[in-house]
């Protein structure tokens, strides 16, 4: 067996690893952009959470604010009541008692009003209840989903740990010049420097390798390339 042989069946081997590595390095990365959608998700339901609160707390306010209106308007109708008796005209008599009626069908307008914002805030109530219910279940909910990213975090820092070792065990094997151009290779496509040829394809781009090509990899003289991805090619079973 010649000796690029035994270099591309090492770098080979690198490459699983290397592949490996990439691929869980990408899954980690993309775990902070998971949480913060947990995250998203969750926040936005407190803050539907919140803001039925404050409706609540606004129709309590409304509430109390038209019972002061209705007490102010019950008084201004006792004081017009109790004016009533020294009034010395039939006229001032009639003219107060119009004011009394408008007085207290503006209190019952006030009265309808209290009794709808009851109403209404009793239902806001219900609601808040059954959503802070709610939020209760959904906080286990995303401490559970955020626990299992955690851990995936956890296990795939532990593998990579176990792979980085491995790496370290089959570099001294591969000559450093060859070592050089396979990792330039790897930072620029995708954790992928070497790749079969299938067929006649490009294991990493899938564009046709031409039979000279082929030729060139069978003979074990040089790394050979492909045309287009610059990707090392070697051929499964070939002596």
């Amino acid at each position: 067996m010649s000796d690029l042989k035994i270099q591309l069946g090492s770098l080979i081997k690198l490459q699983a690893i290397d592949s490996e590595m990439y691929f869980l390095n990408s899954e980690k990365a993309a775990k902070p952009n998971e949480i913060k959608a947990l995250e998203g998700l969750f926040e936005a339901k407190k803050a539907h959470m919140a803001e039925l609160e404050k409706t609540s707390l606004d129709l309590l306010k409304q509430k109390k604010d038209k019972e002061l209106d209705l007490a102010t308007k019950e008084g201004a109708t006792v004081k017009l009541q109790g004016q009533l008796y020294s009034l010395k005209t039939n006229k001032e008599y009639q003219t107060m008692l119009g004011q009394i009626q408008d007085s207290k069908a503006d209190a019952s307008v006030i009265e309808d009003k209290i009794l709808e914002l009851m109403e209404r805030a009793d239902s806001v109530k219900i609601e808040v209840d059954k959503e802070k219910q709610k939020i209760k279940e959904d906080e286990k909910l995303f401490l559970a989903d955020k626990s299992k990213v955690d851990l995936r975090v956890k296990e795939i820092d532990d593998r990579l740990s176990q792979l980085e070792s491995l790496r370290k065990q089959a570099i001294p094997g591969i000559d450093p010049k060859i070592l050089v151009q396979y990792e330039r290779i790897l930072s620029s496509r995708e954790g992928l420097a070497i790749v079969t040829v299938k067929g006649n394809s490009c294991g990493g781009c899938n564009m046709f390798v031409p039979p000279q090509v082929i030729n060139l990899i069978k003979m074990y003289e040089r790394i050979v390339t492909c045309e287009i991805c610059n990707r090392m090619l070697y051929i499964d079973g070939t002596d």
